[in-house]
């Protein structure tokens, strides 16, 4: 889910901050509920980093992930939310709710060859299953290296991870990395989403990408469900799972567990995470 407005704070931030930041801390996970539009249930969360700026507050991240890339940080900041990611889903797991987590991974990572041995050894560490992992990579960056990519997301999947593919539509050579790569899942962008109830083209995208995918045995996340009428309007079209600010913003960890109560006693939903223990 890329759609995220730039939080005001004081600009630039420099390198040696970052660097700082990662060392002592600040960057946290904020989570955002997947939500089967059919029964209401949440099945699972993705993962959107945060600095917890010492001065300026909650920074989001297109105001420091341009920084990090242009100096070499990307790993670490995946190494800090892929853990935090494993920590919270065993946490939520523990408390009765099996959700998967999804973290959004950087072309640095996708091209090492060593990322799925790393991944692999810290869900180890962490003691959490890898099924409740998912990496989520965009087309644009399967499109660059894709040998090296082909290798490293098959290890993934080889693994155990799962595997989605974002902002579906947005890229280059679509099918062919739907032919090549071993995606679980694919999420259609939110441009073709919010609004695809009152306009053709838009529909007739998500309609024909839900029944490709299916085709495909591959799960279905609707990215930027906004409003009532396209939950409606995927739930119609049978999309699997919806992501949007109509369902919740990202929340902090330590907000899920109410927030989940809130949503099953909201929808009357009788699913098992009405068993999960704040």
């Amino acid at each position: 889910m890329r759609r995220e407005l730039a939080h005001p704070s004081r600009q630039p931030y420099s390198v040696d901050e970052l660097r700082a930041s990662i060392a002592h801390g600040e960057l946290v996970n904020y989570y955002q509920p997947k939500v089967a539009l059919a029964t209401f249930e949440v099945v699972g969360m993705e993962t959107l980093v945060r600095w917890q700026h010492p001065v300026d507050g909650i920074v989001l991240p297109d105001q420091f992930l341009g920084l990090a890339e242009q100096h070499g940080l990307l790993t670490d900041v995946t190494g800090v939310v892929l853990v935090e990611a494993m920590k919270q889903a065993k946490a939520w797991s523990q408390a009765g709710c099996s959700l998967s987590v999804a973290v959004n991974v950087s072309m640095d990572d996708l091209i090492a060859l060593d990322f799925p041995d790393m991944a692999t050894s810290l869900a180890a560490s962490v003691g959490v299953d890898p099924r409740l992992l998912t990496v989520e990579v965009t087309e644009g960056q399967v499109m660059r290296q894709r040998s090296i990519i082909l290798d490293v997301l098959s290890r993934l999947s080889l693994k155990r991870f799962g595997l989605s593919i974002d902002d579906f539509g947005t890229g280059h050579s679509s099918l062919a990395q739907l032919r090549d790569l071993p995606f679980n899942e694919l999420k259609v962008d939110r441009g073709f989403v919010h609004g695809a109830s009152r306009d053709a083209t838009r529909a007739a995208i998500c309609s024909a990408s839900l029944r490709m995918a299916h085709q495909l045995q591959m799960k279905v996340v609707a990215e930027g469900i906004e409003d009532q009428d396209d939950w409606d309007f995927l739930a119609h079209l049978g999309c699997d799972i919806g992501q949007g600010y109509f369902i919740a913003r990202p929340m902090p960890a330590a907000a899920v567990l109410d927030w989940l109560n809130a949503w099953h006693k909201k929808t009357g939903s009788t699913v098992l995470l009405t068993a999960c223990k704040p």
